[in-house]
């Protein structure tokens, strides 16, 4: 699957992004914000197996904000349709 977001502005590996939401759906989730809510609370041993690398700047991971998690269908949809 191709990454549509802009390259300079990407903190996370789109995999990661997936990976994350993938999990937070069969834990309860059932709307973007509760997956948005789920990853911020997520467990750190299910951040290291998806490859939720720490930020070499703050003492904490690098997480998707809900936002990304929400406006990521939309581009990738965007990014497939055929053009002309």
């Amino acid at each position: 699957m191709p990454d549509p977001r802009d390259p300079r502005g990407v903190r996370l590996r789109l995999a990661v992004v997936l990976a994350l939401t993938a999990c937070a759906v069969p834990s309860g989730a059932t709307s973007l914000p509760a997956v948005g809510e789920w990853i911020a609370d997520a467990p750190g041993h299910v951040l290291e197996q998806v490859g939720a690398d720490p930020d070499p700047l703050l003492p904490r991971r690098a997480l998707p904000a809900e936002t990304t998690v929400r406006r990521l269908p939309t581009e990738n949809d965007r990014a497939a349709r055929p053009r002309g």
